[in-house]
């Protein structure tokens, strides 16, 4: 089988996996237990959590674990909007977002809250102007991805983090589950006051998030109850699952340049080959995120698409695992312009630094067999 579905999940590092089992055999305390098993287990989730903090060049203080990313999106929006209700009720976000952020934003306005959602060009990115042109005096919150989970369109987070530079008692909110192989270039800027991260996006366990929450902002609980992780996160922490997490994070970021290169690589070729066909429309730029390719065969709704594949043992998806089932037109590619007829036709190939050349070929001899099939029913 050939796996080209990373950007809905990846598998998990068997390192990871094994440190998961390990734990979850020796480590049965509850670490909120004041007993030795409670101590151990509160020693081990420390420990993570300095590992998790040490690898994002944060404090520990400022790591805190979640269920995964839609969790951790709603707690900093609605948050925000409980902890700053009473300095304004207006909030920032773009047109490309995933559901965990837009539809907590449709809820929000329910409440009274109001929003303004940014526009994006073409290649699908927001522009930090407009960002900048749209800050009110009632603004609390700027909310946006890092890199589009449909197209993989990185958008500007430094230049929008030295804009508020300006603009201190606004919380900046960033949405980097896509994001990790552009830490560097993208992700880390002073400004950002709250970062999202999922595990099962960088080959760790499905379940586990992590939530950078910069020191000094001030947040509202999500979840109330027994006050664990410091008091804002109530529920009890997942050992297993957060060890295996700082266990893959490790790995994901010694492994991202050389991922990233062969991912771009990967990208590449795969683009040269697409572009080659006139009934085909490309929707990912080479200047988007490495690991994700958007594209579209004319008049080949995106689940037949997907289907066939299947049936050759390629794994690839319509654009957003979360919406694919829904047979929702993809809202990315609707913010973008791209007419129904061919949003409805997209596929997302997204890569890993495992993926390798052979199977990409593989992929092109797959590709132009259905072609020539899909052309001759249309005829």
């Amino acid at each position: 089988m050939i796996y080209f579905d990373n950007s809905a999940t990846t598998p998990i590092y068997p390192e990871a996996l094994d440190t998961y089992i390990k734990v979850s055999q020796a480590v049965i305390g509850n670490p909120s237990s004041l007993h030795k098993l409670g101590v151990t287990a509160d020693q081990l989730l420390q420990q993570s959590r300095k590992q998790v903090a040490d690898l994002l060049h944060v404090s520990s203080k400022e790591i805190y674990f979640t269920s995964g990313g839609t969790e951790g999106d709603n707690w900093v929006i609605k948050g925000t909007a409980i902890e700053k209700a009473a300095y304004g009720k207006h909030l920032i976000t773009s047109a490309i977002e995933h559901p965990a952020v837009s539809k907590t934003m449709q809820q929000l306005e329910k409440l009274g809250f109001e929003v303004t959602v940014i526009p994006v060009d073409a290649q699908g990115v927001v522009s930090a102007e407009a960002v900048k042109n749209a800050i009110r005096p009632d603004t609390i919150l700027v909310s946006l991805m890092a890199v589009n989970n449909e197209v993989g369109a990185i958008q500007p987070i430094k230049e929008v983090g030295n804009i508020l530079e300006a603009y201190p008692t606004i919380h900046y909110h960033v949405d980097a589950v896509q994001g990790l192989t552009e830490f560097d270039a993208v992700i880390q800027h002073p400004r950002i006051d709250f970062l999202v991260l999922s595990a099962h996006k960088f080959r760790g366990p499905k379940g586990v998030g992590i939530l950078y929450h910069k020191a000094g902002k001030r947040l509202a609980p999500l979840l109330t109850g027994g006050g664990q992780e410091s008091g804002q996160r109530s529920t009890t922490e997942n050992v297993p699952g957060i060890a295996s997490t700082a266990k893959a994070l490790r790995m994901a970021l010694e492994d991202r340049t050389v991922a990233h290169q062969t991912e771009m690589q990967l990208k590449g070729i795969l683009i040269d080959f697409l572009t080659g066909y006139e009934d085909v429309r490309i929707f990912s730029t080479e200047q988007g995120a490495a690991h994700i390719i958007c594209f579209a065969m004319k008049a080949v709704r995106g689940e037949v698409m997907v289907h066939a594949f299947a049936n050759e043992d390629i794994i690839l998806s319509t654009t957003s695992a979360c919406s694919s089932k829904k047979g929702d037109v993809p809202a990315t590619l609707e913010a973008m312009g791209v007419p129904s007829e061919w949003s409805k036709c997209a596929v997302r190939v997204s890569l890993s630094g495992e993926n390798t050349q052979a199977e990409i070929e593989r992929f092109k001899e797959v590709f132009h067999q259905l072609h020539t099939k899909f052309q001759k029913i249309q005829k």
